[in-house]
């Protein structure tokens, strides 16, 4: 079964060029732009946020609970994934199905696991219909994370329903420098990471190659392996105009020999995925209070599964199969900002957005081989407009957008928040909007053993939260937020439609969320700790279709892997300004699931557990006049060896240990100038 290979070459060798082209074209965007003269979605500066608002923004001037997860910090901790870097997140659940790049998923507040929009460097990295699989993405060259929790469709349209998690890359800084990384350990595991970043007054870059591979924790047939390269630069045009380009390939083959109850049954079953994302921004400044800003978009995905017989004798019943769908999602946003005022800023846009999605399936049985193939596309049109002001004590934000479906017609979303400063030290904050996710293109357009429906309505949902905040001594901050959403619209499936001719699709449940999370962040020495906890209250109030004892929704019960309670323990430092150190506890509580491996499927209840998880980078050699710095990591994770699910009957890795060496280099010439 050979895959269907024209569905991906012409854009994957678009995306080479542009990732060639920015490594060879260094800019200067973050160090020579301001967030009052040109906003930009890529600058990096601290206490500045990107993500919810179309302008940078304070995060202190944002009406919703928003997380940033530094890159340094990561790297330090050695944490080399970016599911792993969100689990210590309060509000944000991962679920992964089984070992080393199985499917991940993310669930926030409570929200399904296509509620959440994630974006890189402002390009959609979502499947049609908001699905997503977190296991492709990487930390090497990650310069912070972004968490924006409570709908945010008002300013991104669908799959904005519980939030945005928006992942900001590395550039570089004057001169050029560059490192190499080299890191084994449990389960077979190697991965490498080559960097090269740079910059001058025109301009900075920044590439980077990440590999992965491991055996696994099964017996057989559970490797993972997967090749990242990717590349940032921004270029300074003249002084008024900015633009830059990120860029993305990615290659990776999973191997599981499990079916969908997680018995080993298959030697040879992989799944695959080769991604290519793109993005290309542009702005002009008009004046001292105008400017234009362009956002071209592409992310394209050849995945799917092969499973070929065993051998042979596999040649009974349904023995081989093969799936191959290719997705691709084109988007072109313009914008303008207006600064009326030193404090008061409006926006006004249009996004052109492109879908299609071609599939192929084989089935092989006995009775003789079925293929299927489909090929389908929509638009959307949409036109929004945001404003930010402040005023005294008060900070103001909020924002309205109109969508023009191709499918669903005309759709309004909205979102708004304010701030409150009591005092320097004391600020409340409330947020509540509305967020819709488009179907997706199987609930939509399905023909042969299911029917989709051409008249489904996204899937919506109505939220507020309120929030405070306090500083103590400028040692401590803690934080607490309360929030509440609705989801209604929710699209299921029904084997047995209302007639025969109807379609298999129908916007039928409904379910609430609600809950509260609690941070802590304190200085003490030379030490940082950080405590988060998450109380979280789901039920359904509409199960739909779905009926009897093995039903995933039943009216009146919490929905199902979403924990009641979740919390985190982390504490990090620095010995003698060589040597970061970090410990990390996560505590997941009792969530309930389903037991397929019988008919029908039981109710559950997954026990709690506890990881501890431990980092060491130490600096052996600093980069100096005889050669190159070099540094020792260590991590350890689930250190107690803890036997634990996170979707049933799949286990999840127990004891893991890595020791690597990082090798660093940097143009001399630019050492002696930051010196003086």
């Amino acid at each position: 079964m050979d895959r269907w290979d024209s569905f991906s070459r012409p854009p994957l060798l678009v995306s080479a060029a542009f990732l060639a082209l920015s490594i060879g074209r260094p800019s200067g965007l973050e160090a020579q732009g301001t967030a009052s003269q040109l906003p930009d979605s890529a600058i990096v500066v601290e206490g500045i946020v990107v993500t919810g608002t179309p302008v940078p923004v304070s995060e202190k001037t944002l009406g919703n609970h928003i997380s940033i997860v530094k890159g340094e910090d990561l790297r330090a901790q050695g944490v080399t994934q970016v599911v792993d870097a969100l689990r210590a997140v309060s509000g944000v659940t991962i679920v992964q199905s089984g070992s080393f790049g199985a499917h991940s998923s993310v669930f926030l507040r409570g929200g399904e696991s296509d509620y959440v929009l994630v974006l890189l460097d402002g390009v959609p990295l979502n499947q049609p219909g908001g699905s997503i699989d977190l296991a492709g993405l990487t930390t090497g060259d990650i310069e912070r994370i972004e968490i924006l929790r409570g709908p945010a469709s008002g300013l991104y349209g669908s799959d904005a329903v519980a939030g945005v998690i928006q992942i900001i890359t590395r550039s570089g800084d004057s001169g050029l420098a560059g490192s190499g990384t080299l890191r084994g350990g449990s389960f077979g595991s190697i991965d490498g990471l080559l960097e090269l970043r740079g910059g001058n007054d025109l301009g900075s870059f920044g590439a980077s190659l990440a590999s992965y591979d491991t055996d696994g924790i099964l017996d057989f047939n559970n490797g993972h392996r997967k090749t990242v390269l990717s590349g940032r630069a921004e270029l300074r045009i003249d002084d008024a105009s900015t633009a830059r380009v990120t860029a993305r390939l990615l290659d990776r083959v999973y191997r599981f020999p499990t079916d969908d109850t997680g018995a080993l049954v298959d030697i040879n079953q992989s799944s695959f995925s080769e991604e290519a994302t793109l993005g290309i921004e542009v702005g002009r400044r008009l004046g001292g209070s105008f400017d234009l800003r362009t956002l071209v978009t592409l992310h394209d995905v050849d995945s799917g599964t092969d499973d070929a017989p065993d051998g042979p004798d596999d040649n009974v019943g349904f023995y081989g199969f093969q799936s191959l769908d290719a997705m691709r999602r084109v988007t072109g946003d313009l914008r303008a900002n207006w600064r009326l005022s030193e404090v008061t800023i409006l926006t006004t846009g249009a996004e052109l957005e492109q879908q299609r999605v071609r599939s192929f399936s084989e089935i092989l049985s006995e009775f003789g081989s079925r293929t299927g193939r489909s090929d389908n596309s929509r638009s959307n049109v949409a036109g929004y407009g945001h404003a930010l002001t402040s005023v005294g004590r008060f900070a103001l934000n909020g924002g309205v957008r109109v969508e023009d479906n191709q499918q669903f017609g005309k759709f309004v979303s909205f979102q708004t928040g304010s701030v409150v400063t009591i005092s320097p030290d004391t600020q409340i904050r409330f947020a509540a909007g509305r967020g819709i996710k488009e179907p997706t293109f199987a609930e939509t357009f399905a023909t042969g053993f299911a029917l989709g429906n051409p008249d489904l309505e996204p899937e919506q949902s109505t939220s507020w939260e309120v929030g405070v905040q306090q500083e103590l001594l400028d040692r401590v901050r803690i934080g607490a937020t309360w929030f509440n959403q609705s989801f209604e619209d929710l699209i299921q499936f029904t084997f047995s439609p209302p007639k025969p001719t109807d379609p298999n699709y129908f916007n039928v449940a409904a379910a609430n969320s609600r809950g509260m999370e609690l941070e802590l962040d304190a200085t003490l020495g030379a030490a940082e700790i950080t405590v988060g906890w998450t109380w979280l209250d789901t039920e359904v109030v509409d199960s739909g279709f779905d009926q009897g004892p093995s039903a995933m929704f039943v009216q009146g019960e919490p929905l199902i892997r979403r924990p009641r309670n979740q919390a985190t323990l982390g504490t990090r430092g620095v010995i003698g300004g060589r040597v970061r150190w970090s410990a990390d506890l996560g505590w997941v509580g009792k969530r309930s699931d389903r037991n397929f491996s019988v008919f029908p499927a039981d109710r559950v209840t997954m026990e709690s557990y506890i990881l501890v998880n431990l980092g060491l980078d130490a600096t052996i050699f600093e980069v100096g006049d005889g050669g190159p710095g070099m540094d020792l990591l260590l991590r350890g994770e689930n250190l107690g060896n803890i036997q634990y699910q996170e979707v049933f009957g799949f286990a999840a890795p127990g004891r893991g240990i890595y020791v690597g060496g990082r090798i660093r280099w940097e143009d001399r010439s630019k050492r002696i100038r930051d010196a003086h």
